[in-house]
């Protein structure tokens, strides 16, 4: 079981997210060309947050179910988290959580596909590939969560890649990434 530590998630928030977000951020502005109105929030966010939250919901429900049928079947199973405990750990939870969504959103859908479909000279196969990347790359993030888990992420990257495609909105689904691992979080060993 991982034990939920408010030392390691602030840790994790100013060391590794933060700095991380905004070397992201930096180098998206810098490229710039008109991209930075994607970040500015939008009205495709709310849409963006009810189509991306429900739906991981249904992948990560759907993929326990299914794991449950195959429990006799080895596997590296995914670790256990411990779900807050005390009023200060409530508090750092969703922040750890919404700031670890919008790490990962601004680079797995936002930095690495505008680069594949950000000028006016791509193609669908370029499109096309920048998902593919995006994905497989997300998904081998999530190798320490075991077999499941990289399935869970491996559907979670083409649904979030879908949305960002048809929105171009990087804060619905940065929100609903970090409410999903807050609702795993929520849901840990007591």
């Amino acid at each position: 079981m991982v034990p939920f530590s408010i030392n390691q998630e602030i840790n994790r928030i100013i060391n590794y997210n933060i700095p991380s977000l905004l070397l992201i951020w930096y180098l998206l502005s810098i490229r710039g060309r008109g991209r930075s109105r994607h970040l500015r929030p939008q009205f495709y966010d709310i849409v963006s947050l009810l189509l991306g939250l429900p739906g991981l919901l249904a992948i990560g429900f759907g993929l326990s179910q299914i794991s449950s049928a195959f429990a006799g079947i080895p596997a590296l199973p995914p670790p256990v988290v411990e779900a807050p405990r005390n009023l200060l750990q409530w508090i750092i939870m969703p922040i750890s959580c919404l700031s670890t969504g919008y790490l990962e959103e601004s680079y797995f859908r936002y930095y690495l596909l505008i680069r594949f479909w950000g000028t006016d000279n791509s193609t669908d196969k370029t499109a096309l590939f920048g998902i593919i990347l995006s994905v497989i790359l997300f998904s081998l993030s999530h190798l320490y969560e075991g077999f499941w888990g990289v399935l869970n992420a491996l559907f979670a990257g083409i649904l979030l890649a879908l949305i960002f495609r048809r929105y171009r909105s990087i804060h619905g689904i940065a929100w609903a990434h970090g409410l999903y691992n807050a609702f795993v979080y929520a849901m840990g060993v007591r």
